[in-house]
C-alpha cells in the first residue's frame, strides 16, 4: 500500500500576527504545495527523503524533542505530536516533494507538516481527526519539537483552503468563514523579494512577548478582548505600537471581508496598504526591499500591496487590475534590482484546494 498526501502553501491577504492574539486573518491556500508519498512497512522507524535535500534521515517512532534537527525536525515533530495525541504512526519510507519556495513566507513548513500528518494518519488506518485537530497537532510539532512559536494561521490555511475562496479565520472560536474571491478583471500577484523570510534573531518571539505584555498590562486574556483604542493606555511606546498594530489589523481584516463580499477591490487595496504601513511602523517587521516592492507595485497601478508572512523578508501580495498587473510584472523586478536589491519574481496566483490524501493499493 502506498499513501499519497498533499498540502498547499498559503498566502495571507490581510491579518498578520493576529493568530496568536485570538484575532482574525484572511488567507488563501495556494495552488502549489508539498506532496508526501509514504510506504508503510510495520517497522519502528521512518526513513524520510526530500527532493530538496540530499540523503535520507532515519527517525525512530519514539522520537522526542531534541533528537532531530534541520529540515527533518518538522517530520520528526509530526511523529512526536501525533503519538502525543494518542495516534501511533506506522513506520516506513516517505519521500517529500515541494513546489512551495522555502524562505518566501508562503508557509512551506506548514505545508510539509500537513502533508506528513495526512500521510501518516491515512496509512495508520485509525479514524482521522478533524482538520482543526490536525492543525493543532501540526502547530504542536512546530512549537514544541522544532521550537518555532507560531500560531495556527499557516496550518489552518493549508487544511481548509478552497478554490476561488478566501478564508476568514477567527482564532478564538477557530471558525472558518468563506469569502468568494471574484477575480475576473483583477489579479492577485505574489512578489517574492528573494530576501529570505526568517524570524531573525528571535524577533518573532519578541513580537509575541510584547503582545502578551500589552494584554497583561490591560488586564485582558488577549488583545482580542481590548478596546480599539486601548493601546493608548499602555506605559511605553514600543508596547503601545505593537498593540496598536494588532488592534487595528483585526479591524482591517473585518473591513476587508466586507469589501471583498461587495467586490470592492479598490477599498480592499486601501486596507492592504494600511496593513503594510502598520507592519512597517508599528510592528517593525518589514525590510527595505519589501517596503520598496510594496510601494513600487502601488506606483505601477496596484489597488494595494503588503508584506505577507511573519516578516523580515519573504513575499509581497498585491491586488491589481489586469492591465496594471502586466505592467507590474514587466517593470517592477528591474526597478527593484536597480535599487540594489535582489531581483524579485512576480507570479499570478489564485486560491487553491486544501490538503487531501489518497490510499493506493498497488498491484504486485
Amino acid at each position: 500500500m502506498t499513501v499519497r498526501a498533499y498540502a498547499p502553501g498559503r498566502i495571507n491577504l490581510i491579518g498578520e500576527h493576529t493568530d496568536y492574539n485570538d484575532g482574525y486573518a484572511m488567507p488563501i491556500a495556494l495552488q502549489v504545495g508539498t506532496s508526501a508519498v509514504f510506504e508503510p512497512d510495520g517497522g519502528t522507524r521512518l526513513t524520510v527523503s526530500s527532493d530538496g535535500e540530499s540523503g535520507t534521515v532515519v527517525i525512530p517512532l519514539d522520537t522526542a524533542p531534541g533528537d532531530v534537527e534541520g529540515w527533518a525536525a518538522y517530520v520528526a515533530g509530526c511523529i512526536w505530536a501525533l503519538r502525543d495525541h494518542g495516534i501511533t504512526p506506522p513506520g516506513g519510507r516517505m519521500h517529500l516533494t515541494s513546489q512551495v519556495p522555502v524562505g518566501a513566507g508562503l508557509s512551506s513548513s506548514a505545508a510539509l507538516e500537513c502533508a506528513v500528518l495526512g500521510a501518516l494518519i491515512e496509512a495508520g488506518g485509525t479514524p482521522a481527526p478533524d482538520r482543526t485537530t490536525v492543525a493543532r497537532i501540526a502547530q504542536r510539532a512546530e512549537n514544541h519539537y522544532v521550537g518555532a512559536p507560531t500560531g495556527l494561521l499557516d496550518q489552518m490555511s493549508s487544511l481548509y483552503g478552497r478554490e476561488n475562496e478566501a478564508m476568514l479565520l477567527d482564532f478564538r472560536s477557530l471558525e472558518v468563514g468563506r469569502i468568494p474571491l471574484e477575480l475576473e478583471h483583477d489579479v492577485l500577484l505574489a512578489i517574492d523579494s528573494r530576501a529570505p523570510h526568517q524570524h531573525a534573531g528571535g524577533e518573532y518571539g519578541k513580537r509575541r512577548a510584547a503582545c502578551e505584555r500589552a494584554a497583561a498590562e490591560l488586564g485582558v486574556a488577549s488583545l482580542r478582548d481590548a478596546a480599539d483604542d486601548a493601546w493608548e493606555r499602555l506605559s511605553d511606546d514600543e508596547t503601545r505600537r505593537r498593540a496598536r498594530h494588532i488592534l487595528t489589523e483585526n479591524r482591517r481584516v473585518l473591513d476587508g471581508a466586507a469589501a471583498l463580499r461587495n467586490r470592492d477591490h479598490a477599498a480592499f487595496g486601501v486596507l492592504m496598504t494600511a496593513s503594510h504601513a502598520s507592519m512597517r511602523d508599528d510592528f517593525e517587521i518589514t525590510v527595505p526591499a519589501i517596503d520598496l516592492i510594496a510601494a513600487t507595485a502601488e506606483e505601477l497601478g496596484a489597488y494595494g500591496a503588503r508584506m505577507t508572512g511573519g516578516g523580515f523578508g519573504g513575499t509581497v501580495i498585491a491586488l491589481a487590475p489586469r492591465t496594471a498587473a502586466d505592467r507590474i510584472a514587466a517593470e517592477l523586478p528591474g526597478s527593484v534590482e536597480a535599487a540594489g536589491h535582489p531581483r524579485p519574481e512576480v507570479t499570478v496566483i489564485r486560491p487553491g484546494e486544501g490538503a487531501h490524501g489518497i490510499r493506493e493499493v498497488l498491484s504486485p
